[in-house]
Formats: C-alpha cells, structure tokens, sequence
C-alpha cells in the first residue's frame, strides 16, 4: 500500500509555501506561565502529595479526575496506560499499528498538558480487542507488565493508586480487566522487597497507602462507603472547572473520536477502597502532603505560605528573592523522593517570574550523524532583577562556553554555537520501536526507559544563570523555528536522521498474474554530498533486476526515484524485499514516515523498509470502481494492485457524477460514521443497486450513524467481533456466489490473518440478507452477521465487518481473492 508520508499537511492549498518550509506542528513546551498558572504552580510547590492513576489504553483515564488531583488538590498526578493503543482504529488518518501508537501517545501527552498530570506506559502491546484477561495474559506475560507496573510505583511513589477498572467490572474488554488484576497485584508487589529484586539495585520497595477503584456511576445507594469528590467544582483563578478542563484534555484523543462537550455544573467521581488504609471522607484522609514530611522541610513549607500570600501576579518579579531562598534551602535538605521533583518545579516558578526566555534554535529542522548544525541560544531577562548568563553547554557535544554576561531587563543575549555530531549519534527513534519488538511487548533493554512517555530531545542546551549567588540550571530543547504566511511562527522539534533514507511507494505488491511489476524506490539525502548503490534485496525465487542502481546526491533533501522491475515465480508465494542504499560500505535501510497533525507535536519514525510480495491465484470481474473513504484505510490501493481503475468519491462526485459506469462501489470503514453527506447520498447509492449495481459496504458503528439504515432491508449494526485471528470460519453457504465466483474460496484463504476476523457484525437482519459466513472466539457461539449478501433490484448489496482494512494492506493472500470476489458479485451470471 502506499504510504501517506505526511499525514496532514495543513498548507495543501498552498503548495508553494508547503515546498518551501515544513507543514505546521503543535508549539513545543514549555510555555511561560500566566499569573493564575504562577498562583496555581506556587500553591502546588507547597503540596506534597501524589496520584497514580492505572488503566489499558490511551483514553481509558479520567480526566475530569486527573485535572481534580492536579489542578485542584495540586498533587503530583500521573496516567499510567498499559499500552499505548497500537492495536486500536483510527478515525482521522490511515496509520494503523506503530504509528497509530505514535500518535496516541502524543495524543496523552497533549492532553496531560491540559489537566497538568504527567504520562507513563508499560511495554505492553495493544493487539486489539480481547475478551478475557487470559488471553491478554497469554500474550503479554502476565510478570513482564506487572513488573513494569511495579516499576513504575516504585519511581513515582504515589500516595494513592487508582484503577479505572476492576475484575467484575471493565466493560467486556480483556485489557481492561487485566489492567485491574495487574494494579492489584502490583500495589502489593511494589512494596514487598522478593519481588522484582533485580530492580532494587535502582529503587527501593514503596507501600503506598490506599487503592482505590474509580467507580463507574454508582447508584444513590449504592454509594455508601465510597469517597466522592465534585469534580465539576468551577476554579475561578483559572476561569475554569475541572469538568471542563476535562473535556479539552479528552478532545485531545482525536484518533479515537473523542471531541467532548464540557459539562457544567456539580459531577461528583465515586472511589472504591480495594486495598490499604481505610479512608471515610477523603482519598487523602491521614495522609501528610505538608513540608513536615521531610526532615528540615518546615521552615520551607512556612516560606511558601508566605510567598504565596504576597504574591503580586501584576510583579511577580518581586517574589524572586524570596524563590531563590528556597532554592537555597531545597539544595540543603536529604530528601531523594521530593526534593528533586520540587527543584524542577521552582526553576520554572523562577523562569515565569522572571519573565525569562530561554531558546535554542537550530538553522535546520534535521541534520545526520556526523553533520556539522549551528545553534542559536538566546536568553532574554524580562524583569529587574539582576541575573548573569553564567554559561551554555550542549551535553554530549560541547563542553559549553561561559560568557559571564549580565541580563539587563529585556536585553536578549545571543550565543551562536557549532556542534558537530558524532558519527555514531543514535536517530531520533522513538525509543519503544528501537527494536523489533516481541509477540507482546515492546523491546526496551534498558531499565530506564520502561516507564516514560517519549524520547528526551535530541538535543538539548543547558542554560547556567547565576541569580542572588545561587546557581540554576535550566535544560533547553533545541527546536527548528519558521515563519508560515499564515499560521505565524511554528516550531517543530530537531530530528536526527539516517544520512540516507530509502522509501519504498508501494509496501505491497500484488502479482494476480505472471506479469512483472515495476516497483518504485525513493531515495532521499538527509544530508550533504551523498552517493552510493540502491538494492531491492531478498527475493528468492523472485527475480529482480537491475541489480543495483547508483546515485548521486549532492543537495541536502534531494531525491532520486528509481525504479526495478520485479518478476514473480510461477507458483503462488510470497516475500519480503528490502530496499537498502550502500553508501561507502554502511547500509542504510530505513523510511521516513512523517507525523504530523496540529493538535500533537510533530513525530518522525524510521521504520525498515520493506516491500512484501505476493503472488496470488486470483481472477476479478469488472474493471471500474468507485471508492467513497471514510475514517482512512489503505482498501482502495488493495483493490488497484488486483489491477481496478478505483475512482475516489468524494462529496461532489457522490452526488453530481453517473454511478452507473461502476461496476462496484465500495465505502471505506466507518464511511457513514465520518462523512455527514451519505445521509443524503444514500438514496441514490440504493437506486444504483436497484439497477444493477454492486454495494460493499465496510464497517461502520451504530453509534452516530446518521441513516436510519445503511441497507435496502432492515438491517442493525452491533458490537460483535471476533478477535482471534485464527478463529476458525465456517461456510455457511458452501455454494454460494461470493464463496465461488470468480474465486473458490477455501479455508486456506483465511490462514495468515493479522489481529482479529472482523468488528462491529450485524446483530439482526432482513430475511432477504443471506447470511455467508460464521465464525467465532473460543466458548462463545458463531457470529454471523460478518458477511451478509442481498439482492436488491438487479443488483447487490454486501455489508461486511470482516477486517479487510488490516489483511490488505499486510498482503494476506486469501484476503485478497475473497474482496475480488465481494467487489466481481454484480457479475455473476448463475442462479
């Protein structure tokens, strides 16, 4: 399938300008704070006290909560997701797997900047839906993420620990129960020292006090026993109730479809104690989150009051003597578990009051090991107080420089610097996908990285100021800055890349027939001067031919396509190629995939680039069919490789074109779920059936399906799936069309399928429906609302939730003669 390299290009009406700079990202934190942000980050300096907050997937948390504990009670807060929805659908974009975990973890993050939590993962993969913890269990290893989880808990050291779900109740799914099992477990596991031993070495067991299960909406009375807390309670510093910093967080999961409305108004959030201490009116009862905790701790809680009470939000500047008192302090005290966390808070209490810009900009977005970039460092001092720009080092690169300049008000100081890369510096991977991964886990060796969300940047500035005889230290992202005609400044992070990157257009290449295929290979110069051989390699029994092509590459960013031919065996099989640029001996294999959406901070992922190929036994009927996309999917670029001319519809053409020149059409996945128009479009896609057409339809959901029905007959949408992708399928029909013409289809055919059978099966059905296929999860019954075929007139309609979506683009052969035979059903001239 081909590979939509960047996701979302906000500048596409504007071609010129897209070529000439980079498509617009979310800004990079941190931001300065406003006066009320100072007030409330003053007040959470003060505060001594942590959630963690455990459930399976992104947007499985509470973020009405979250905001609550952070924002309100100013406790460190945190969101542990097991995984980070690799596995799940995505509503705004064709990436699916790795990718889709990419962006829902940036999703968490853009929304943990909202509601002030912070984010952390385990190495679990999210393979799809699951209906038992078993199986879940089965394919992580149940040890591998409890020890993660137990990790975690020992790092963070919360107060308090919350699951969203428990055992009895987590809404059907399996990751979700094993979530509630495994904070169980772990709360305990945690604080026992036989467990996890080896960790040891690096932290120390932690008991924390409570667990709490985070009750769904209990009845009035059922909630005896429990704890509440109104989460809709209105914060006037900050103009806002949590409620409704919840809604903007939650909106933040647009993969999902997640855009909230804020409720208003009292919402109070029921606790369950599972475990620990109880508590009867607060999560927090008896717990200490005062300076008092810590040895020596009181003199600086009782300085924090004090600051807090003068503080003039029109000056706060005038707070600073006071602040850099209490860095003094927190330098003095024996804390390893408070201290350092509050050190990072005050620098950025300092850094707004101050009213200090701090920048590092390089004069590219990108460079390759062994480049040479240059860095500007400016810093600006926005207040009276008197600071010296003590110096700036890049770590790692250059020792720094220590220019000893005083910071009069306002007055930006500059500091240009060359840094040379070395040549063995690491790409800007994220850390997760290093590897490849495991049946279940991520491969992450070092110990250290379990845990947090994304990679540190690739580079970084550190800032010395010297202000009232203390010394502070900030650490300065190095980000790439532009100028859009539109959008103003932007900014995205600097990358480091391969020196060469090689991608491949088509990542499968389908050979209905003995005929070769050219395959096209772009070769992309991340850096200056660049030159060697490009190879398409592995094949086998398939032949490919030139050899080797050379290339030579003298601009930064130039491309080269080349193109081989690519001839398969005689015999049905498949491969994988690997496209690879030798430069001077060292092999270079890897795509650049771009992520960029403007509600996530731009994402760059190096995956091998690899080209499957398969030969099929397939014959097709027709030769025109019209694509009408939903949510994205790669289906459409399926059905051009059986050698379809596919024409896109969109809105326009839907209602203005001549259907009848189609010989199929078919709707992309959740197509009536996200494109508003086929609620008046569907009358004319029924009268194209009734005279002669054929209708495939993909899944779609029943929530926010905005037809009264998606077929000529009665038909209800559910929520049955079947998640094994070996899940055994029986025929139904045996001898029915779409079993037999032009293809026979064979149980073969549903060998080597990826994550599930289908989604989203039809529940009931018109008698007129035929029923074609039945499959099912071990221990339940057969679900056969997956494949339901009717004639309508003197057409066909089809709905199917089987996931073609996900055999497609991973080239499952059998997958490919069934769809052939979905889309060739008008022609079928039996009985």
């Amino acid at each position: 399938m081909k590979k939509l390299i960047c996701a979302i290009t906000l500048l596409a009406w504007l071609p010129a300008l897209a070529s000439a700079a980079p498509p617009p990202t979310a800004p990079s934190p941190p931001r300065m704070l406003d006066a009320a942000e100072l007030e409330t980050a003053l007040a959470k300096l003060d505060v001594l006290g942590s959630v963690l907050y455990i459930a399976a997937h992104p947007d499985d948390e509470n973020t009405a909560a979250m905001a609550y504990f952070s924002k309100g009670r100013k406790y460190r807060t945190a969101y542990l997701s097991l995984t980070r929805g690799d596995g799940g659908q995505n509503l705004i974009g064709p990436e699916k797997g790795a990718e889709i975990g990419i962006i829902r973890t940036q999703e968490l993050l853009a929304a943990r900047r909202v509601d002030g939590a912070e984010q952390y993962f385990t190495r679990a993969i999210d393979f799809g839906y699951s209906k038992t913890a078993e199986e879940t269990f089965e394919f992580w290893g149940k040890d591998n993420v409890l020890s993660d989880i137990v990790w975690v808990i020992r790092k963070f050291r919360p107060d308090v620990i919350i699951t969203r779900f428990t055992a009895e109740n987590a809404g059907g799914h399996g990751h979700h129960t094993a979530s509630a099992i495994l904070a169980l477990e772990a709360f305990t596991a945690a604080a026992d020292p036989n467990r996890f031993p080896g960790q040891l070495e690096e932290v120390a067991p932690w008991r924390a006090e409570r667990l709490f299960w985070n009750a769904w909406r209990p009845g009035r009375q059922e909630t005896a026993g429990l704890v509440g807390i109104d989460t809709g309670e209105y914060d006037p510093l900050l103009g806002r109730s949590y409620a409704e910093m919840a809604a903007q967080s939650r909106s933040n999961h647009k993969s999902q479809g997640f855009g909230s409305a804020p409720r208003r108004g009292r919402q109070v959030d029921y606790f369950e104690l599972l475990a620990g201490t109880p508590a009867r009116a607060d999560l927090f009862d008896g717990i200490d989150t005062s300076w008092d905790q810590i040895p020596g701790g009181r003199d600086v809680g009782r300085a924090l009051e004090r600051i807090l009470a003068s503080f003039d939000p029109r000056h706060p500047a005038k707070s600073l003597p006071a602040l850099l008192e209490i860095h003094a302090r927190l330098g003095k005290l024996d804390d390893t578990r408070w201290v350092p966390l509050k050190k990072r808070e005050l620098l950025e209490i300092i850094r707004s009051c101050a009213g200090l810009w701090l920048d590092a900009a390089a004069n590219d977005y990108s460079a390759a090991a062994g480049d040479e970039i240059g860095v500007t460092t400016t810093v600006i001092n926005r207040s009276d107080y008197p600071l010296t720009l003590r110096s700036i080092a890049f770590p790692g690169l250059d020792s720094g420089s220590a220019p000893g300049l005083p910071l009069a008000n306002n007055e930006p100081r500059t500091i240009e610097t060359k840094l040379r890369l070395p040549r063995d510096f690491p790409i800007s991977q994220p850390f997760w996908l290093r590897e490849a991964p495991g049946r279940g886990l991520f491969a992450i060796p070092d110990q250290d990285l379990i845990g947090p969300a994304e990679n540190p940047p690739a580079i970084a500035a550190r800032v010395g100021l010297e202000a009232g005889g203390e010394l502070l230290e900030f650490t300065v992202p190095v980000v790439f800055r532009w100028t859009d005609r539109v959008d103003g400044e932007l900014s995205r992070p600097f990358e480091i890349k391969p020196r060469v990157t090689v991608g491949v257009e088509d990542k499968v290449c389908i050979f209905p027939g003995p005929a070769p295929q050219r395959v096209k290979v772009r070769v992309t110069s991340q850096s200056n001067g660049v030159a060697g051989q490009v190879r398409l390699e592995g094949g086998g029994q398939w032949r490919v031919t030139p050899a080797s092509v050379p290339f030579s590459l003298g601009g930064k960013y130039e491309e080269k396509e080349v193109v081989f031919e690519v001839s398969p065996p005689a015999s049905p099989g498949e491969a994988v190629l690997t496209a690879e640029a030798d430069v001077g001996g060292e092999i270079l294999d890897r795509e650049l995939v771009d992520i960029a959406y403007p509600h996530i901070t731009r994402q760059v992922y190096f995956p091998p680039s690899r080209l499957k190929v398969v030969k099929l036994d397939v014959k097709t009927a027709g030769s025109r069919i019209g694509y009408i996309m939903g949510a994205g999917d790669e289906v459409a670029d399926g059905l051009r490789s059986l050698g379809y001319d596919v024409t896109m519809l969109d809105d326009a053409r839907l209602e203005n074109a001549d259907l009848s020149g189609f010989d199929a059409i078919v709707t992309g996945i959740r197509a009536y779920n996200t494109r508003d128009r086929l609620k008046y479009d569907q009358p004319r896609l029924l009268r194209y059936v009734e005279n002669g057409g054929t209708l495939v339809v993909q899944y779609n959901v029943s929530r926010g399906l905005p037809v009264g029905g998606i077929g000529p007959y009665p038909l209800t949408l559910g929520q049955d799936r079947v998640c094994v992708e070996t899940a055994p399928v029986a025929f139904l029909l045996p001898d029915h069309q779409l079993l037999n013409f032009p293809n026979r289809i064979v149980p073969d055919d549903f060998a080597g399928w990826v994550q599930e059978r289908g989604l989203y099966f039809a529940s009931r059905w018109d008698g007129k429906y035929e029923a074609v296929l039945s499959s099912h999860d071990p221990g339940e019954p057969g679900r056969e609302g997956g494949l339901l075929f009717a004639r309508c007139g003197k057409g066909v309609f089809i709905y199917t939730g089987y996931a073609w979506f996900r055999q497609l683009p991973d080239g499952v052969a059998g997958a490919y003669r069934i769809m052939a035979n979905l889309v060739s059903a008008g022609k079928f001239r039996g009985r």
